[in-house]
């Protein structure tokens, strides 16, 4: 699957949650609710990879998985990175958009 493919797929789940965006950080497509960043189609070491927040306490479960890797720069904040080359599942990207999701959108509505 392409990167258009991809992110077309992506874009799909993402925009069909309440109140989101899609905007461009540091040249990768990047997907907000309000102004928090919940998801990003992110290229890095020329791998593409969906970044998503997981939280610090399941980050390490994730990593488990040779499929994941912790996301640049972000990975400290429970960030955990897809990488796209290998053949997706997309219920399970689903899955993962949507609790990263509520994960930052429940810390907004918290504030």
């Amino acid at each position: 699957m392409d990167e258009k493919k991809i992110l077309a797929k992506l874009r799909e789940i993402c925009l069909a949650l309440p109140k989101t965006s899609e905007t461009t950080t540091f040249g990768h497509p990047t997907f907000q609710v309000g102004t928090k960043t919940f998801s990003v189609l992110d290229s890095y070491q020329g791998v593409l990879s969906i970044c998503v927040k997981v939280g610090k306490k399941m980050q390490p479960v994730f990593l488990e998985d040779a499929r994941f890797y912790r996301t640049p720069y972000v990975g400290q904040h429970g960030w955990v990175s897809l990488r796209a080359n290998t053949k997706l599942n997309w219920k399970e990207i689903d899955q993962l958009v949507r609790g990263s999701y509520e994960m930052v959108s429940a810390k907004k509505r918290r504030r």
